[in-house]
């Protein structure tokens, strides 16, 4: 990524969080400046942010997500140090990491499938081109749309189904990219065209 745009910028590495809805398949893509765990934090807080509060995540053993772990820990239990009444509802709150077996990426092979779409349009698209971070936050909320409009199930080719279940439909009801509903099919603005 550049650090802004113009001739000359320098660039530096970026990275991708991405994370998986293991019920829905649903995906989202989070841009990362950097591997530390205090970046996978901030990643970590606009899912919750955007998408609601996890209950459960799974992860591999990458030493940024056990320092996240140990963080949140940590905060954990200073909170209930501080006040005994946040004790309970902490703990209702609490996420459960789970990470998989050492030297076992096949555990995790939803979100290695992911990654693996993510990287092929990502690939497509930029090419060896260095964009900035709004570009490439853009452009993976773009590709995040495109594979949360992905059918969940195998279509029959006999079937004459208009529709099918995507992960869009968890998120908000309908495929993401679908068209806009208009209130009169009768009207078409330059909008709708």
């Amino acid at each position: 990524m550049k650090c802004s745009n113009g001739r000359g910028q320098k660039a530096y590495k970026g990275y991708v969080a991405v994370f998986v809805c293991m019920t829905t398949k649903a995906i989202h893509l989070e841009p990362v400046s950097s591997l530390t765990s205090e970046a996978f934090l901030a990643a970590l807080k606009r899912l919750f942010a955007r998408r609601g509060k996890s209950s459960y995540i799974y992860s591999d053993n990458g030493t940024n997500f056990v320092g996240a772990v140990k963080h949140l820990d940590k905060d954990f239990r200073d909170a209930i140090k501080e006040d005994r009444t946040l004790a309970p509802i902490l703990a209702a709150e609490e996420v459960q990491w789970h990470f998989i077996p050492p030297a076992s990426p096949h555990f995790g092979g939803i979100w290695e499938a992911a990654v693996k779409a993510m990287k092929y349009h990502l690939r497509r698209i930029v090419g060896e081109s260095k964009l900035t971070f709004e570009e490439m936050s853009t452009l993976l909320y773009q590709i995040e749309t495109v594979l949360n409009s992905r059918p969940l199930y195998h279509l029959d080719e006999n079937t004459d189904e208009m529709e099918v279940l995507t992960p869009g439909h968890f998120l908000i009801g309908r495929p993401l990219i679908d068209c806009p509903e208009t209130g009169n099919d009768d009207k078409v603005t330059a909008l709708d065209r």
